[in-house]
């Protein structure tokens, strides 16, 4: 609308004056019309608005409630909050902005509908009666005759009041089109302007708060890039890994109990068959756990736990060979007993072990401040034995083995062992017993993953250590195993992981270091390898040594002048096994891939075990047993190393052979087994060794738990073995002189 009124005009009633009215009255219907529709776009524009800020706020408070799930991670709590604060704050610009357009609308469109426009309208209403009433006026007058002169001047006065009364309703009319024309104009931009002035104000703060936080936003996105690149290196650890699990699980084997740190202490767990004690003697299968002193089990996770033992020191564990079904062991306590059974007959010697191994551990821990015990006092020809034995070898210390504080305090003290070996950090609680290294929990843990092959691995607190074993990982530690397994770490410039690395650089590091060898140092050209019984290929047997007279097999000083780089890994062993035996240096072989079980044709057939024992070493027979030599293999002569630590008077020895499972029976090419020939020396220790073992295994194969007899000389005899040997290398004639 763009018309503008002449006063002039308006008195003269023109045509030209009636066509502008037209037009403008046409118009401003228009213009309220437009009016109209922009106020109910703003509020539907106002409603949209508010539900966007409700649904923003809304989704703020999702981003929330997803972040509060699993533990808390210090980098995305800072970023949630720092971004939420934000988007908030930009919601309630966004709010503000909507309550500005709300007010400018209200103040300058509903203004102008409401009261300009209806100002317009009364004048234009008053403006068309009068032109109605002037019509009217002048029809009149122009009607009366002329003979009536009275009705005459009564038509001419009227109708003088009419144009008066048209004309200033006409001036009115042309004035509130002339004002409508002008505020139409002002009110309209001076909307446009405060809308533009509340949109700049919200864009602005926008603007603001993400200038606030762009170096935020530039360093999370560096973070986020390396997150990425380490996201996807697990995930290429993690499908390798996944390969490889899934190779080795194809042959459907039956997962082993599984052993883990608990709260409680050290946790074995699996599923086992349980019956039932009702009358239909039913089976069930259960998740069983051994923790914290006790046996219990429970059907699923969240159910609670039912104790079927509530001391294992009140228990113990046998075999059913009676049972109808297979791999059947029983738990036996003074109140109760259990039957259970296994998958296999491997998991059913892994829980008996596990068992038994709980018990000795509840007895250990329970007697850790308790004072020293003598052996236990059985009846008849045993108790004579035990007593023949103390007698001959003084008053031993009684020491129990396992003692937590004690060994953890002896392992430790050894040169490197207060770190993790392969790790660093400090005060480690773990131990590979084959290989007399000291380990954290999270390396052990690894180190178990690896197999009993390559690490077994121990707790310095929760299980139970012989004295030969303590003297082992003592012998031995993390600075003599590192500077063979890392022997080339610095010159192939291979970081080692620190404590605070992730498990799977760890992870890396000791499957590179243990199962791929990648820092050993290489051995030289072997002449030739181990064919056969121990030839090396491509060159005649070695010329065997002259034999030592029958029955005594002893060690020889090998000559300093053999090059010991020169044998392979299998010989090598062997020589280092030999008097003086030297640990790192059997260590150094078993890591280049020495057979642990070596036959040596140029030495009878005698394996690294046999030359240990007739080196009369503790250790190097405990270092090899530990690292899987086995304790049953012979000679060319029949005789394994119980029948040498029986012929040469090793009591220590043919005492761990024992423990160690031994077989009693085994002849020699003479036919005679350990006890003949103990008999025929007239070793008094042995004799008595021999003859315990021989009715424990006669009471194991009745199924009987037998005394505790047996277990206390056997203590005794390692601990003598451990800490006075020579008090071991007794014969019968040394007992008459006392």
């Amino acid at each position: 609308m763009t018309i503008k009124l002449d006063f002039e005009e308006c008195l003269k009633d023109s045509p030209r004056f009636r066509a502008s009215i037209e037009l403008v009255e046409a118009e401003v219907s228009e213009l309220e019309t437009r009016l109209e529709k922009l106020l109910k776009l703003g509020t539907g524009l106002l409603e949209s608005g508010r539900h966007y800020v409700a649904a923003g706020r809304a989704f703020i408070f999702g981003i929330c409630d997803l972040a509060r799930l699993g533990p808390p991670e210090p980098m995305m709590a800072e970023c949630l909050e720092k971004f939420t604060s934000s988007l908030n704050q930009k919601l309630d610009s966004h709010a503000e902005l909507l309550d500005a357009t709300q007010h400018t609308l209200q103040q300058q469109i509903q203004t102008l509908v409401k009261e300009g426009l209806r100002g317009f309208r009364d004048a234009r209403r008053d403006f068309w009666r009068g032109a109605e009433s002037l019509e009217t006026a002048l029809t009149h007058n122009a009607e009366v005759p002329r003979r009536r002169a009275q009705e005459a001047e009564e038509a001419v006065a009227a109708l003088k009041t009419a144009r008066a009364s048209y004309r200033g309703r006409a001036l009115d009319y042309a004035l509130q089109i002339n004002v409508i024309e002008d505020k139409r104009k002002f009110d309209i931009m001076e909307f446009v302007l405060r809308l533009v002035e509340a949109q700049a104000t919200h864009f602005q703060q926008g603007h603001e708060e993400l200038s606030r936080l762009a170096q935020y936003r530039k360093e999370l996105g560096g973070q986020l890039h390396q997150l990425v690149l380490n996201s996807a290196r697990e995930k290429r650890d993690m499908e390798q890994r996944h390969v490889l699990l899934k190779q080795k699980e194809l042959g459907g084997e039956e997962p082993e109990p599984s052993l883990r740190e608990g709260p409680g202490g050290l946790v074995m767990e699996g599923h086992l068959f349980k019956r039932a004690s009702n009358a239909f003697k039913t089976w069930s299968r259960r998740w069983f756990t051994i923790q914290s002193n006790q046996l219990v089990y429970q059907k699923k996770y969240k159910d609670p736990v039912t104790v079927v033992v509530d001391d294992l020191r009140l228990c113990t564990v046998k075999l059913c060979p009676d049972s109808e079904r297979r791999f059947c062991f029983e738990v036996v306590s003074p109140s109760k007993s259990c039957l259970l059974q296994a998958d296999s007959e491997r998991l059913l010697q892994l829980w008996i072990n596990a068992v038994q191994s709980g018990i000795a551990t509840a007895f250990s821990q329970a007697r850790l401040d308790d004072s020293p015990r003598g052996p236990g006092q059985g009846s008849g020809q045993l108790a004579m034995g035990s007593a023949a034995t103390l007698a001959c070898g003084g008053s031993t210390r009684g020491r129990e083995p396992g003692g937590s504080r004690h060994v953890v305090a002896q392992v430790q003290s050894v040169d490197g062992n207060a770190q993790c070996c392969d790790c660093r950090e400090p005060a480690p609680e773990w131990a590979s017993i084959n290989l007399g290294v000291t380990l954290c929990i999270q390396c052990s843990g690894i180190h178990r993953s690896l197999g009993v092959h390559f690490s077994k691995v121990r707790s310095l607190t929760l299980d139970s250590w012989e004295p030969e074993l303590v003297k082992l990982m003592c012998e031995l530690g993390n600075v003599v195993i590192n500077q063979i397994y890392e022997a080339r770490v610095e010159a192939m410039a291979v970081k080692k992981p620190g404590p605070s690395c992730s498990r799977q650089e760890k992870e890396a590091w000791i499957h590179a270091k243990y199962v791929e060898k990648k820092f050993l140092t290489k051995l030289p050209e072997i002449r030739g390898r181990r064919e056969g019984r121990g030839t090396p290929r491509g060159h005649p047997p070695v010329a065997p040594k002259p034999r030592p007279r029958p029955g005594s097999l002893r060690s020889k000083p090998e000559s300093s002048s053999d090059d010991l780089g020169s044998l392979h890994p299998g010989a090598l062993l062997f020589r280092a096994a030999g008097h003086p035996p030297s640990l790192p240096t059997m260590a150094d072989a078993l890591a280049h891939g020495a057979d642990v079980n070596w036959v040596n044709g140029g030495r009878e057939n005698s394996t690294p075990l046999i030359q240990a024992t007739a080196a009369n070493s503790l250790l190097a027979c405990e270092f090899l047993l530990q690292n899987g030599a086995s304790v049953n293999q012979a000679d060319n002569q029949g005789r394994g190393p119980l029948h040498h630590a029986t012929i040469l008077g090793h009591t220590g020895l043919a005492c761990l052979f024992l423990k160690r499972g031994a077989d009693l029976g085994a002849q020699d090419s003479e036919g005679r087994d350990p006890l003949t020939i103990a008999m025929e020396t007239t070793n008094a220790d042995i004799v008595t060794l021999l003859r315990l073992a021989k009715m424990r295994e006669a009471e194991v194969a009745q199924g009987q738990a037998g005394d505790e007899t047996y277990l206390d000389i056997f203590r005794d005899f390692s601990l003598m073995a451990s800490d006075d040997p020579e008090k071991l290398s007794r014969r019968s004639q040394d007992l008459h002189t006392l």
